[in-house]
């Protein structure tokens, strides 16, 4: 079982993980909806796709930007559909 951790708080948890390019992407449904909210901000990959991003929010405090997820990768990502990955501080064990 992974789990994703930001302060003191477990926002994601699966035995359902995918890796790609070194980061752990949750499925969409394994999420504590409560500590997430999306945001305007958007990259793109030249093989996944567009990237959309959730701040994550936890007694208070917010990390901007802290997940991403691509609404739609393209076909050489398709593994990752439905999946969210983290930086900026998110643990992942």
């Amino acid at each position: 079982m992974r789990t994703a951790q930001w302060n003191n708080q477990i926002i994601a948890q699966s035995d359902d993980t995918v890796v790609v390019e070194g980061n752990v992407y949750f499925p969409m449904n394994s999420l504590k909806e409560n500590y997430f909210n999306k945001t305007d901000t958007s990259t793109v990959c030249g093989w996944k796709g567009n990237a959309s991003y959730f701040d994550i929010i936890v007694d208070g405090e917010t990390n901007k930007d802290a997940a991403w997820y691509y609404p739609t990768p393209k076909s050489a990502a398709i593994e990752i559909t439905n999946h969210v990955a983290f930086w900026k501080g998110i643990k992942i064990s």
